[in-house]
C-alpha cells in the first residue's frame, strides 16, 4: 500500500513538472516588456543579456553562483554583461565595478566582493580607500586600477549610469534584460511565499525562454 501511494505520488509530481514545463511563461506575469527597447551592445546575432545588480543586494548574492553557471552553459548564444545600480553619483561599488570592468578584471575580485560583504560582513562598501584597498589585496595592479579609475571615460561612464537606468525602467536588483527589451526578475518570476532558490530556478527558466526567444526573432 505504501509503494502505491509512492508510485503516485511520483506520477503526481511528473505530472506537475510536465505541466509546469509546457507552459511558456506569460507577459506581464512572469515577464514584462520594455514600452522603449534599448540599444544592445551584443555583436552580431547574440543575445544580450542584461543584469542590475548591487553588491550589498543580498538577493544578488544568492543569485550570482546560479547565474554564473547559467551564462556558462548558454556559451556563445548571449552576450552578458552588468550595471551596478549607483546609489547616488559618488557610489564607491559603482565606480569601483566599472572601472574593473573597463580594466577586463571583473571576474578576478567580483565573487570575493560579495563574499567580504556578505559572508563576512565586511563593510568595505563605506569608505573608498578600504574598497581600494581590498581590491588591491586580491591581485588587482594599483597603478592601472588607479589610471582608470580617474579616466574620462570611467567617470563619464559612471554619471550615466543613473540615466541607463532610468530607461530601462527599473526600479530593484536583481533585475534581468533580455536583447534590451525583455525585463524578469526573482519577483517577476517567482510566486509570493515561496523559496528564493524556487524563485530564482523560476527567474532562469524565464530567461531560458526569453533568450530562445529573441533568438528566433533575429532570425
Amino acid at each position: 500500500m505504501r509503494f502505491m501511494r509512492y508510485l503516485l505520488a511520483v506520477s503526481a509530481l511528473m505530472a506537475f513538472t510536465t505541466g509546469a514545463r509546457a507552459a511558456d511563461p506569460k507577459e506581464g506575469v512572469e515577464y514584462q516588456r520594455l514600452a522603449t527597447p534599448q540599444r544592445t551592445e551584443a555583436p552580431g546575432k547574440k543575445v544580450e543579456v542584461l543584469e542590475f545588480f548591487m553588491y550589498t543586494c543580498p538577493h544578488c548574492h544568492s543569485l550570482d553562483p546560479q547565474l554564473h553557471e547559467w551564462v556558462k552553459k548558454q556559451g556563445d548564444k548571449i552576450s552578458f554583461r552588468r550595471i551596478h545600480f549607483p546609489q547616488g553619483g559618488t557610489d564607491p561599488l559603482a565606480h569601483a565595478y566599472i572601472t574593473l570592468e573597463a580594466m577586463n578584471q571583473v571576474d578576478a575580485v567580483h565573487s570575493k566582493i560579495f563574499q567580504a560583504i556578505h559572508v563576512n560582513r565586511s563593510r568595505i562598501y563605506r569608505d573608498e580607500k578600504e574598497l581600494n584597498a581590498f581590491i588591491f589585496a586580491n591581485g588587482v595592479d594599483k597603478a592601472k586600477y588607479e589610471q582608470y579609475f580617474n579616466s574620462f571615460a570611467v567617470q563619464t561612464k559612471l554619471k550615466r549610469s543613473a540615466q541607463v537606468v532610468a530607461a530601462y525602467k527599473v526600479d530593484s536588483a536583481p533585475t534581468i534584460v533580455i536583447d534590451g527589451r525583455y525585463v524578469t526578475s526573482p519577483t517577476l518570476a517567482g510566486k509570493p511565499g515561496q523559496p528564493e532558490s524556487a524563485s530564482q530556478a523560476a527567474t532562469l527558466a524565464v530567461m531560458d525562454y526569453l533568450v530562445n526567444k529573441a533568438a528566433a526573432e533575429k532570425k
